[in-house]
């Protein structure tokens, strides 16, 4: 009973504010500033990304927690496009198969349960030469410690964070489900501690 009550009124709001961190601002900015068309965004959570998109169409809007989905009216309504809410899991996305020019994840692949089958969604529904855009939380690679504490602190992660791992190779499983990286690079984002700075930016194509 605490915990739904902790899942549903508390996560929801805790997650919104981590999220505005000043460096991960910056990152949507610079990762989907240049997007246009329609958008599949998996995870949308609370809608921070909204006034970053500068040229799309439409977007469609994945969320399977509605607690969270909820905070994000405000910005919904200000939005000056269409948004359709998709209540539904990435691991079966509601989509034909290669309908889809461009979908976005930021911070979202470290919660979703099976990883593997919701990438396989992903290359399904995009369009030969259709882009994935996205900015993750990894795990590292050149720090030992650290990496081992990613580990650790993991199975904790995952209560109190909605499935969040700390410790997942997004970019190792994208590569292995065939995805080409037209643009990546690793960085370390301030304001966050340190067990979950290094983060992962890329775009990655459909082949």
């Amino acid at each position: 009973m605490i915990y739904k009550f902790y899942q549903q009124h508390i996560f929801p709001h805790m997650l919104n504010q981590v999220m505005q961190t000043p460096s991960l601002m910056q990152s949507r900015h610079e990762l989907l500033s240049s997007i246009q068309g329609e958008v599949l965004e998996i995870g949308f959570g609370t809608g921070l990304n909204i006034s970053f998109y500068q040229n799309i169409d439409k977007l469609y809007a994945l969320e399977p927690n509605s607690d969270v989905y909820q905070l994000a009216h405000q910005r919904i309504q200000k939005a000056p496009f269409q948004v359709q809410h998709i209540q539904a899991s990435a691991e079966k996305l509601p989509f034909a198969d290669a309908s889809l020019d461009n979908i976005v994840s930021t911070w979202t692949m470290c919660s979703i349960a099976n990883l593997e089958t919701a990438i396989a969604e992903i290359y399904r529904v995009l369009k030969p030469q259709g882009t994935l855009h996205l900015v993750e939380h990894v795990q590292y690679h050149d720090n030992n410690t650290l990496k081992k504490l990613q580990d650790i602190f993991t199975p904790l992660q995952k209560k109190i964070a909605d499935g969040c791992h700390l410790n997942r190779n997004i970019e190792l499983a994208l590569s292995n489900a065939h995805f080409k990286f037209v643009l990546k690079a690793s960085y370390d984002a301030n304001g966050l501690p340190k067990i979950g700075r290094r983060m992962f930016f890329a775009k990655a194509q459909k082949m």
